[in-house]
């Protein structure tokens, strides 16, 4: 379950880096819109706004996967301080190697 909740996770932060990278930035970066005044495949406002949609919706979607995952994983660990109570527990019960009484 783990495996497939991480693999979902990589393949939305590499989607993330990609929507980034696609958005127009105040000066033209790397954006996909083309001029706001030819006939591109979308206009500069509805590709701003799909852009900014979908990087809000796999950010999201990465925030609940970095949850689900963090979750899944403290479930396996034990805790630090069971691990502490069980190590004293241990130590106490052990016989002194030298007699105290000589």
């Amino acid at each position: 379950m783990i495996t497939v909740i991480l693999i979902i996770h990589v393949i939305l932060a590499v989607c993330i880096i990609l929507a980034v990278l696609m958005q127009k930035s105040e000066g033209g970066g790397l954006g996909i819109g083309g001029s706001s005044a030819g006939g591109g495949f979308m206009t500069a406002r509805g590709t701003a706004n799909f852009m900014t949609k979908l990087t809000a919706f796999l950010g999201g979607c990465f925030f609940l996967t970095s949850i689900a995952l963090a979750l899944l994983s403290s479930q396996d660990a034990p805790s630090i301080s069971n691990e502490v109570k069980k190590t004293i527990e241990e130590s106490s019960t052990k016989v002194p190697a030298v007699p105290l009484d000589n």
